[in-house]
């Protein structure tokens, strides 16, 4: 059985954890009414107040509503870089009643159009820099089939550059607002220009609020179905488990897109009342500035971030002094970085553990006794078990098993995939558990640690890559006769994608492993294109026809484990 937490949970916290019964919008609205003039963002030194945020974000769903059509329930493509108009489209998709599916910005056409097509989505919300692979699916005038894009409204980030700045600011940030060559696109400043007002909020706690995608060991990416309940019981449980207040200062570098970076860097402190330092891409010397410059309390990081800032030059002349936490989760911090990020900032590196179903952490180490490499407690409510992944027996304490999550912020299921959802559950005691596909175990002290995957799955860089996947983009290339992605070792990104081709008969002496590598980082997003290919003459099969990964997935650990450079 799972121990008991009651020696370490963490000091002057309740088990439960009582949920505000609203839509998540109703979060911007409570602190623009309590703090109107305080800082919302501050974007390459630029503010934005929360009364300015909400004016725009109310004009944003009044805009969606009366001229893109929105209706409550309707599925809007979220496609933009962190930057304020994220934030705004976010919440102003919510005031519309309608349903966000954040997408993650390097995706490409094909995987965006799979976005699109499943949700059902009619109506983006896009950033000038991205249009280029969003255009391709608006639907055709005069068409209605039901599928494709009937509207985009189009955000130009530098929009919201209206303060000098001494930050390195990235081109596509800095680019000037563009005119727009087609009828079904409107520029985001024109649509606030508009002065609209949205109608009546009438989508309540147990209606969808945000569908990310997630893909798996097979077939395509699967939204997952989250409501505004389940949204709410992570940002408020990070609010509280952390005690995040009005006074925070958030270093806001995480993808919003992603769970992680919704609940931690966005809605938690929105909740609170906080200021969001904003960045639109990672850049050390410009977040340890920002750091100094406005006293940030709480970055949210994941291990790759703090290595490459922990690797400053002269990091030691920026002062860090009001840094309070430190924290994120994703992929372990090796033990000798969360030392050398400690005696810098006298900081501990918290980590928690999460998933696209379950809308961010289920699991967190306390902050009073943080263990390292640990995915920590289960938070409020949270019943984890680590069961026999064939038995469904749960495990005794420091036995591996396949951990078992329940509580509040798990998902409805996929959407409009009743099967995988099915796959996904199980029942224990009466209750509906979701099965994570990582195996791992509780120590005697009620921690929990990762200690392998069930799933098939690649951790780069704390990007969850599902080798299905890119398969099926890979075989999009004439040349390919059949592929094979496994995960191989990466000094800096802990694992990258590799994949094993085998070409066509034709093919062979006229396409490099270059070639390949090029053109599929053409054709998806970068953390999950391919940095190795190599070709193979064939792949192993089983007695029944199926590639054997596994296998090749083990010869490739034997070889990193004899060269740490990947091959």
């Amino acid at each position: 059985m799972t121990p008991t937490l009651s020696d370490h949970w963490p000091p002057g916290l309740p088990r439960g954890l009582a949920l505000p019964p609203v839509n998540v919008f109703h979060n911007l609205a409570a602190s623009a009414e309590r703090h109107p003039d305080k800082p919302f963002t501050v974007y390459y030194d630029t503010p934005l107040s929360y009364a300015q945020a909400l004016r725009e974000a109310e004009r944003i769903a009044a805009f969606l509503q009366q001229r893109c059509g929105v209706r409550a329930g309707d599925r809007v493509l979220l496609c933009l870089q962190n930057s304020p108009q994220w934030a705004l489209a976010f919440y102003g998709i919510l005031r519309a009643n309608a349903v966000v599916v954040p997408v993650n910005p390097m995706n490409r056409e094909e995987e965006l159009r799979h976005c699109v097509d499943d949700s059902g989505a009619r109506v983006a919300v896009v950033a000038h820099d991205l249009l280029p692979f969003v255009r391709p699916l608006l639907a055709e005038a005069g068409t209605d089939d039901g599928t494709g894009l009937k509207h985009a409204i189009v955000a130009t980030y530098s929009d919201h550059l209206r303060e000098p700045t001494d930050l390195r600011v990235p081109d596509f940030v800095r680019a000037p607002r563009e005119a727009l060559d087609h009828p079904a696109l409107t520029a985001w400043a024109d649509a606030v220009a508009a002065g609209l007002r949205p109608g009546p909020l009438s989508a309540g706690p147990d209606d969808l609020c945000a569908m990310p995608y997630t893909s798996g060991t097979t077939g395509l990416p699967k939204g997952c179905m989250h409501t505004h309940r389940s949204v709410m019981a992570t940002l408020v449980g990070g609010v509280r488990w952390f005690g995040t207040t009005q006074d925070a200062v958030c270093l806001s570098v995480l993808p919003f897109f992603h769970v992680t970076g919704l609940s931690g860097s966005l809605n938690g402190p929105i909740y609170a009342g906080a200021t969001l330092i904003v960045l639109s891409r990672w850049d050390r010397e410009a977040a340890a500035i920002c750091m100094a410059r406005y006293g940030v309390t709480v970055w949210q990081a994941i291990s790759t971030m703090v290595i490459d800032f922990l690797a400053l030059p002269a990091l030691d002349r920026f002062d860090l002094s009001r840094l309070s936490c430190v924290r994120g989760g994703g992929a372990a911090m090796p033990d000798a970085l969360a030392a050398r990020l400690k005696a810098l900032t006298g900081r501990d590196y918290i980590e928690g553990y999460g998933m696209t179903e379950t809308m961010a952490a289920t699991h967190i180490n306390p902050l009073h006794r943080p263990k390292r490499q640990c995915l920590g407690l289960p938070v409020f409510e949270i019943d984890a078990r680590v069961i026999d992944p064939e038995t469904l027996a749960e495990r005794p304490v420091g036995e591996t098993g396949e951990i078992v999550v329940h509580g509040p912020q798990v998902m409805q299921g996929y959407w409009r995939n009743p099967q995988a959802t099915a796959e996904a559950f199980i029942e224990l005691d009466g209750q509906r558990f979701l099965r994570t596909g990582d195996l791992g175990h509780v120590d005697a002290e009620g921690y929990f640690f990762m200690t392998d995957r069930l799933k098939r799955m690649i951790n780069a860089s704390g990007y969850k890559v599902w080798p299905a996947e890119v398969e099926a983009l890979m075989y999009r290339h004439p040349a390919i006769q059949e592929a094979c992605v496994i995960g191989a070792r990466d000094p800096r990104r802990g694992e990258t994608v590799k994949a094993l081709v085998v070409l066509r008969p034709e093919q062979r002496g006229q396409v490099s492993e270059q070639d390949l590598i090029d053109w599929a980082h053409g054709q998806m997003a970068a953390y999950k294109s391919p940095r190795i290919v190599e070709f193979v003459a064939a792949l192993p099969r089983s007695g029944s026809g199926k590639v054997m990964w596994r296998e090749l997935q083990e010869q490739q650990a034997a070889r990193d484990a004899t060269n740490p450079s990947p091959s």
